[in-house]
Parts: structure tokens; C-alpha cells; sequence
């Protein structure tokens, strides 16, 4: 079941980058990702306000059970982590073409991995790690790709931007399971709709308090904000993702490194977006790196069977 429903989150957060991407486009990044907090912190505020005042949601998958501060300040590290990582996401993927984008990201759970054996001590069979292997070896390959565009792996900004973006998500991967896993296994044991539900809110807040005092002083020297539809989509496909993701992680026997991987699946749609919608070149050597991630996410979905 956690493997089904880490599919279903990779096919949601192609959605999620594809929106998220067309919001970008000659636009204030800031804002966008202001709104995109604003948004996923109003899809869940109802569920908090009706559990804490009303009996509706008792019992269901949806209910937000009250936790103090002990619990809290763990949601507010997520928040930051996630929140960091989003920033120089953000900022990469409106200067990169998103068939870049996509693939790199998709290499972000070998480093979830290497956590994963170092803090979990998780262990990999023979397909998970050939699955791993092919994730590395497309990161090679797209490198040679990017040059093809003028984009210089080891000299472009917005490439380091990424990777430190990859960096801090796998932190949050990593963070995840910790805040997911039960007490008896070393975890902290949060509820996955209190998580969910709260760090939202205090990205929300962060991002207001970053938006004040960063971007709208200076907001007539850098490119300005115009809205665009597409912004809400991404808070919608993004809560989703997230929902699928975390009750993932919630069940008995869910790895992080299996479910971060096949997570990154998300790159299928985002690519085919990317040559539909965007026009993007090199379709061709870009595809030969989607199928190593492709091939890279059969062979651990065997391994995970």
C-alpha cells in the first residue's frame, strides 16, 4: 500500500512542477511562493478548525489531533527545511529548462539514501541498488545534455541552486521519517495531518515575514509579480502529493529511500509537459536519461516486491 500511494504522489508532483514552472515564467518568484503557502495553508485550516471545535472528523483520515509545543517546534525544523529547500528550487526552475529540472530532481533520493543507510540502516537488494546506480549515471548524462544548451553544470548559479535545493529536500526526506516513524522505532510519532497541517501554516509565516521585509521594498528593481492562474494549481497538486506522501510513510514497512525514490518519478510527467506545453530542445538526449530514471524506478519497485 505505502508503494502505491508513493507512485500516486510522483504522478501529482509532475502536475505540481508543471504548474509551478508556467507560474514561474517571467515572474516574481517571492510572491509565487508566498501564495502557494497562503493556498495549501487554506486547504487545511478547515480540517484543524473542525477538529478542534466539532466531533465531524473523528475517527477519519483527515482529523488534526491537538499537540503542545513539544510537537510543534518539530513541524517548525520541517517548515524550515522544506521552506529553505523550496526557495532555491523555486529560483532554479524559473532560469532552467524544466527537462533539466525534472531529471536532476530526480536524482535528489540518492542522497536520501546514503542517509538512509548512515541514520535508518536501511538496506537495499540487488534491484533497489541497480535502480540507484541508473538514477546516478542519468545525472552524467544530463550534465552532457545541458552543455548542448549552454548550461555549464560546474559554472551556471542557478545549477548550484538546484543541487543545494536537493541537498536540504533530502534533509527534509530524511527528517520525515523521523517525524513519521513510532517512538518504539526511535521516531517522534506525529500525527501525518498535524504535520501536514501546521508546517504549512508556518511556511505561510515565514514567507510573509520574508516577503515584508526582502521583496516588497526592492519589488521595482527585480521582475515584477503578475498573477497567474496556474499559482493555485500548484497548491492544490502539491497538497496532494504531500497527503499521499505522508501516509506513506505512516504505514508499518515504509522505506524513505524507496518511497523518496519512486516519489521522483514526478519527472514522467514533468518531461512530457516540458516538450508539449514549454518546446524544449534536445528531446532526444534528454529522453535517454528519462529512461534510466524510468528503468531506475522498475528495478526498485521490483526490488520493494
Amino acid at each position: 500500500m505505502w508503494l502505491l500511494l508513493a507512485f500516486l504522489s510522483a504522478a501529482l508532483l509532475g502536475f505540481y512542477d508543471t504548474f509551478k514552472k508556467k507560474s514561474l515564467r517571467n515572474n516574481a518568484v517571492i510572491p509565487v511562493l508566498f501564495l502557494n503557502t497562503l493556498l495549501s495553508t487554506l486547504i487545511f485550516l478547515p480540517f484543524i478548525v473542525l477538529s478542534a471545535s466539532s466531533h465531524t472528523l473523528d475517527g477519519s483520515m483527515f482529523y488534526v489531533p491537538q499537540m503542545g509545543w513539544a510537537a510543534h517546534r518539530f513541524i517548525l525544523l520541517k517548515s524550515v527545511l522544506v521552506l529553505s529547500s523550496w526557495i532555491f528550487g523555486y529560483f532554479a526552475m524559473k532560469h532552467l529548462p524544466l527537462s533539466i529540472v525534472g531529471p536532476i530532481n530526480a536524482t535528489r533520493p540518492v542522497l536520501v539514501l546514503v542517509g538512509a543507510l548512515l541514520v535508518y540502516g536501511e538496506r537495499l537488494n540487488l534491484w533497489q541498488w541497480t535502480g540507484v546506480l541508473m538514477a546516478i549515471l542519468s545525472f552524467f548524462l544530463l550534465s552532457r545534455s545541458g552543455r548542448k544548451e549552454g548550461i555549464d553544470f560546474k559554472h551556471n548559479r542557478w545549477i548550484f541552486c538546484l543541487i543545494i535545493a536537493a541537498l536540504l529536500g533530502a534533509a527534509s526526506g530524511l527528517y520525515d521519517k523521523y517525524l513519521m516513524a513510532s517512538v518504539q522505532d526511535g521516531g517522534v510519532g506525529l500525527n501525518r495531518m498535524v504535520v501536514q497541517s501546521w508546517y504549512n501554516i508556518y511556511q505561510m509565516v515565514l514567507m510573509g515575514i520574508i516577503l515584508c521585509t526582502i521583496w516588497f521594498p526592492k519589488r521595482r528593481q527585480s521582475t515584477p509579480f503578475r498573477w497567474d492562474g496556474a499559482i493555485v494549481f500548484i497548491s492544490i497538486f502539491l497538497s496532494l502529493a504531500d497527503f499521499a506522501y505522508l501516509y506513506a510513510l505512516s504505514l508499518p514497512g515504509a522505506m524513505i529511500s524507496v518511497v523518496s525514490m519512486v516519489r521522483r518519478g514526478s519527472v514522467i510527467v514533468s518531461f512530457i509537459t516540458a516538450v508539449l506545453f514549454f518546446r524544449e530542445r534536445n528531446v532526444k538526449a534528454k529522453a535517454i536519461d528519462l529512461l534510466l530514471v524510468l528503468l531506475g524506478m522498475l528495478c526498485l519497485y521490483i526490488g520493494s516486491h
